[in-house]
């Protein structure tokens, strides 16, 4: 199963098109057991996400994989998932709902 569908893929920025903007949206919500990310850019292949990342230990802007957090299982042996509802969001609203 693809983590985000195609029609959402399409409308997030890549790498680094965002980085001037002082808020940027963030376009996708994913979660597991405690852990958030947040998308605000994705590479050309699709691996590599930059955005909001809050977890147990705290919270910060950063690149992650999507790879490597599609491969993770939760506590219950769950994996993760995307938040069906999350509409884009503005990150500084983001920060402060987290």
């Amino acid at each position: 199963m693809q983590l985000i569908p195609q029609e959402i893929k399409q409308h997030i920025p890549k790498l680094y098109e965002t980085e001037e903007q002082q808020d940027p949206l963030i376009y996708v919500k994913l979660f597991l057991d405690g852990w958030s990310w947040y998308i605000t850019e994705h590479s050309i292949d699709d691996d590599i996400c930059f955005g909001y990342v809050v977890s147990p230990f705290g919270s910060e802007l950063g690149y992650f994989s999507l790879q490597e957090i599609q491969e993770v299982k939760g506590s219950l042996g769950v994996g993760v998932e995307r938040d069906v509802h999350f509409k884009p969001t503005p990150l500084s609203k983001v920060k402060k709902a987290s």
